[in-house]
């Protein structure tokens, strides 16, 4: 029997009701004192009314918070990434990223394809060793995956590298607090920007959130900036976290200064961290900033990906942060000619934890998937820098570190597997499903063709059984 749909002036009050609870709850000193009959008056319906649709009050205080993370649930189950389906962050083919082998594999069909051997694999092994009758298949699966991973492995085209290679030198302020932070951590990496004057680099690199203020709006700090470049003979990346003058909002955005100042060189971060930079449906979830670090004011996106040319021609791709996780973003980046890829991120929220190594991590499978080199510059670390087959480039700089560095990059050329074709193995993956689901739509079909075309088949009538005196069996008796 179909279920009931509410009634129109049920959903109404129920919906009264929540909306009711929700400010009494968030206007008292004293959330607990409450009551039921205080909610039925705030929202104009009678005591009746209340204890039918919610039982009591702790029924009111669950149908409350449910309906107000129900806007989280439909953002992580249907919604756009980077909250919904599609967010890549801990997937496990990220957790070899200092596997030489699995990396080559990435450059076919990235993360993905590491995942999907993964799982492939210790199921595997799981049925060869705990499920007797399946352990003929698991060992096949098993030979199988290893006979093609190999394959793979022989076939996948290296990057070329032609011995080019790029200076490149991050600039990692370390951990910068209180009133005046902005106005501390601009004068940090200007101090250790200016160490590098002499050493003949490509490129300085700060990370993100590296410049508290516009630079249309702060001139003063746009002229050191083109100092700093005069005096290092580089292009300085920047990033800046600001209110912008040109348009509303705030932005984080990749910001290329040169000799003469800024160059117009500009790539505002598209992909948002949820609650961190932005709250999904803030007008249900923003009470989230009076409980935790959510952010106050939802930073504005950007709407398309820019590779800037810096120095002597060297094509650089910028992501800022939480967009390392992306792979399309990186493939995207190199498949419109982008040589180096180049990560600002901050992490300052995470220090003590696994955070920033993992965040680091990310960048050797960005690299090796697309075969070009990768930097990932932060305030606090860890900063890190691979080269285009994902292996490391020198040393990080730790969480502890206030430092700058140099690395000399090594450049490639070429098109991998996955920058061609992108996440193939996610679509063959679901191809394979559509298929064998099609299969067993046929087969269900068939058999049931097959029940209905016996039961049409008249059986043949047996002879009537007879009693010990030989008179026929009477049906009923």
């Amino acid at each position: 029997m179909p279920e009931r749909k509410p009634r129109a002036d049920a959903v109404r009050n129920q919906e009264a009701v929540l909306a009711a609870a929700d400010r009494l709850f968030a206007r008292s000193d004293r959330p607990e004192q409450v009551t039921m009959a205080d909610v039925a008056a705030e929202a104009g319906v009678g005591k009746g009314t209340l204890f039918r649709g919610f039982g009591d009050r702790t029924g009111l205080i669950r149908a409350l918070f449910e309906a107000r993370l129900e806007p989280v649930r439909r953002a992580v189950t249907d919604g756009p990434r980077p909250l919904g389906p599609g967010t890549p962050w801990g997937l496990l083919g990220s957790s070899q990223w200092d596997v030489a082998p699995a990396l080559r594999l990435a450059s076919v069909g990235g993360v993905w394809l590491l995942s999907f051997l993964l799982v492939a694999v210790n199921v595997a092994v799981a049925a060869l060793v705990a499920v007797r009758s399946s352990r003929v298949p698991a060992l096949a699966a098993l030979l199988a995956t290893a006979a093609a991973g190999s394959a793979v492995w022989v076939w996948s085209p290296r990057p070329q590298e032609d011995g080019e290679r790029a200076r490149i030198a991050l600039v990692q302020p370390g951990v910068i607090d209180g009133a005046d932070a902005p106005e501390k951590r601009f004068a940090r990496e200007e101090a250790l920007t200016r160490e590098l004057a002499g050493q003949d680099v490509d490129l300085v690199v700060w990370g993100e959130s590296s410049v508290g203020f516009d630079l249309a709006d702060r001139p003063d700090l746009a002229d050191r900036l083109a100092a700093l470049s005069r005096e290092v003979g580089a292009d300085v990346m920047v990033n800046v976290d600001a209110r912008r003058s040109d348009r509303p909002g705030i932005y984080k955005s990749s910001v290329l200064v040169g000799p003469q100042g800024p160059t117009g060189d500009r790539y505002d971060k598209m992909r948002l961290v949820p609650f961190g930079e932005y709250v999904p449906a803030r007008a249900l979830l923003g009470w989230a900033t009076s409980v935790g670090k959510a952010a106050g004011e939802d930073r504005m996106r950007g709407t398309e990906q820019v590779v800037m040319k810096v120095g002597g021609g060297l094509r650089v791709g910028p992501m800022v942060c939480f967009e390392s996780a992306f792979p399309d973003i990186s493939r995207h980046l190199a498949r419109d000619g982008a040589q180096v890829l180049l990560a600002q991120s901050s992490t300052s929220s995470f220090q003590g934890s696994w955070a920033p190594a993992q965040h680091a991590s990310l960048a050797a499978l960005r690299a090796a998937e697309t075969g070009r080199p990768m930097v990932h510059a932060t305030l606090t670390g860890v900063s890190a820098v691979y080269g285009p087959n994902g292996e490391r480039v020198g040393s990080w700089l730790g969480t502890g570190a206030s430092a700058s560095a140099v690395y000399d990059v090594p450049l490639a050329h070429g098109v991998t597997p996955y920058a061609r074709f992108g996440e193939w193995p996610v679509h063959a993956a679901l191809l394979v499903l559509v298929a064998l689901g099609a299969a067993e739509a046929v087969r269900s079909v068939r058999r049931g063709r097959l029940r209905r075309a016996d039961r049409s088949v008249p059986s043949p009538h047996a002879p009537p059984a007879r009693t010990a005196h030989g008179s026929p069996v009477r049906p009923g008796r």
